[in-house]
C-alpha cells in the first residue's frame, strides 16, 4: 500500500510541478517506489529487472538534472515551460526517451516487464510513462521536430519488428508499448493534446489486455493457447481488444491512430505519416497472433494439452469496463475533432 500511494504522489508531484527540481523529485520517488514491487517475488529474474531499472531510470534522471541546470545556467530560471537553451532541449529529448522506453533506448524495457508479475508490468507501461510525458507535453514547444520524428519512425519499427518473434506476452505487450510510445512522439510537436489523448486511450486498452492476461494466468502463448476453456467469453472479449491495439477501424485504437495520420497530413508530413502506418502493420501482425492464440485454437486440432477446467469465478468488474470503453469509444471522435 505504501509503495502504491508513493507511486501516485511521485506522479502528482512530477505533472504539478513548474520548477524543474520538482519534477525530479517526483521522478525520483516514483522509481524508488516501483523497485520493491519489481523485485517483489524474490526470483533472480525479477531481481535483474528491478536493477536494471534502477540503472535506467538514475542514468535518465540524472541527465534531466543535468539538461535543466545548463538551462537555467544560460537563461537564470527554472521555469519547465522556458526551456529554451538548444542543447538543453536535446539531452532532455534523451532523458525522456529513456525513461519512456523509446527507440534507440527501448532495449531495458522487454527485459523489465518479462521479469516482473503482470500487474506490475501494467503499472511499469502505463503510470510510470505518465510523468515523463507530462514533461514532454509541457516542454513541447521547444524540441526538435526533426530528432523527435526520427525517434518516433525508429520507435514504431523496432516495436513492430522486435515484437514479431516474441512468445512471452510480457514481452510482446512491452514492444508493443514501444510502437505506441512512436506514435505519440511523432505527433507532441504538432498537436501536444493528441499525444495525451493517444496516451489515455493506450493506457486504457494495455490495462484491458494486462487485467485480461492477469485474470486467466497467462505468460506465453501456449497457454494462452489452452485458456479458452477456463473463460470462453473472456478469450472472446480479448480478441477485440488486442484488435483495438492494433488500431483496426470500428475499434477505439484507430481514434488516435486516425487523428494523428489527419494532423500529420495537416502538416506536410505525409510520408512519415505512410511510414509510421505501414511500420504498424507488423504491430497488427503480432496482435493477431495474440488474438489467434486466444480464439482461433479451438478444436480440433493436433497439439495435445491437458483441458483446463471451466471457471465459474466472476470476472472482475474493472475488466468489463475497460474491454467495453477499448472496444467502443470510437464514436466520441466528433466531440474531439471539435
Amino acid at each position: 500500500l505504501i509503495f502504491i500511494i508513493s507511486l501516485f504522489l511521485g506522479t502528482t508531484i512530477t505533472i504539478s510541478s513548474n520548477h524543474w527540481v520538482m519534477a525530479w523529485t517526483g521522478l525520483e520517488i516514483n522509481t524508488l517506489a516501483i523497485l520493491p514491487l519489481i523485485s517483489k517475488s524474490h526470483h533472480p529474474r525479477a531481481v535483474e529487472a528491478a536493477t536494471k531499472y534502477f540503472l535506467v531510470q538514475a542514468t535518465a534522471s540524472t541527465l534531466v538534472l543535468f539538461s535543466s541546470m545548463t538551462n537555467a545556467w544560460y537563461t537564470g530560471q527554472w521555469d519547465i515551460t522556458q526551456l529554451t537553451h538548444s542543447t538543453s532541449s536535446l539531452i532532455l529529448t534523451a532523458a525522456i526517451s529513456m525513461k519512456l522506453g523509446l527507440a534507440p533506448f527501448h532495449f531495458w524495457f522487454p527485459e523489465v516487464l518479462q521479469g516482473s508479475p503482470l500487474t506490475t508490468g501494467l503499472l511499469l507501461s502505463t503510470v510510470m510513462k505518465f510523468p515523463p510525458i507530462t514533461l514532454l507535453f509541457m516542454t513541447s514547444q521547444s524540441l526538435n521536430p526533426s530528432l523527435l520524428t526520427i525517434l518516433a519512425i525508429l520507435s514504431v519499427a523496432m516495436g513492430g519488428w522486435m515484437g514479431l518473434n516474441q512468445t512471452q506476452t510480457r514481452k510482446i505487450m512491452a514492444f508493443s508499448s514501444i510502437a505506441h510510445l512512436g506514435w505519440m512522439t511523432i505527433i507532441l510537436i504538432y498537436h501536444p493534446k493528441l499525444t495525451l489523448l493517444n496516451f489515455y486511450l493506450y493506457a486504457m486498452m494495455t490495462a484491458a489486455v494486462f487485467l485480461t492476461l492477469n485474470s486467466m494466468k497467462v505468460l506465453k502463448l501456449s497457454t494462452l493457447m489452452t485458456a479458452w476453456t477456463k473463460a470462453p467469453s473472456l478469450s472472446t472479449i480479448l480478441l477485440l481488444t488486442l484488435l483495438s491495439l492494433a488500431g483496426l477501424p470500428p475499434l477505439t485504437g484507430f481514434l488516435p491512430k486516425w487523428l494523428i495520420i489527419q494532423e500529420l497530413t495537416k502538416q506536410d508530413m505525409a510520408p512519415a505519416a505512410m511510414i509510421i502506418s505501414l511500420l504498424s502493420l507488423l504491430g497488427l501482425f503480432f496482435y493477431l497472433r495474440l488474438a489467434y492464440c486466444a480464439t482461433i485454437t479451438l478444436p480440433p486440432h493436433t497439439t495435445n494439452h491437458m483441458k483446463q477446467w471451466h471457471t465459474n469465478k466472476p470476472i472482475n468488474p474493472s475488466i468489463a469496463v475497460l474491454t467495453t470503453l477499448s472496444i467502443m469509444l470510437l464514436p466520441i471522435s466528433p466531440m474531439l475533432a471539435t
